[in-house]
């Protein structure tokens, strides 16, 4: 089980990026329009630069809903390879068996 601190980290990366999400898509359109002048352009980027670095997308971590674990996620399923294996064994996972040939 990863430390807890590092799961509240992510969960406030999380909030932060839905609170933020609005502002910085409004930012990055007006950065990416060609039509847009210079001094536009360089005030949406100071703009972009004042948000905090944790409101990025690119920064959440992928882990796995029931233990926490950062490492081999599955995102069809939202959980790590161990807790993917556990449940589709026991079969809590619906239209998952396990292959042999």
């Amino acid at each position: 089980m990863p430390k807890t601190s590092a799961i509240n980290r992510n969960e406030k990366r999380k909030a932060l990026t839905a609170k933020f999400a609005v502002l910085r898509a409004e930012l990055k359109a007006t950065l990416a329009n060609p039509a847009t002048n210079d001094e536009e352009f360089f005030a949406a980027q100071k703009k972009l630069q004042k948000l905090p670095r944790n409101s990025s997308k690119i920064r959440i971590r992928n882990r796995c809903s029931m233990s926490g674990r950062p490492r081999a996620f599955i995102r069809k399923f939202g959980v790590s390879r161990i807790t993917f294996r556990e449940l589709a064994l026991n079969g809590k996972i619906p239209g998952v068996t396990k292959s042999s040939w």
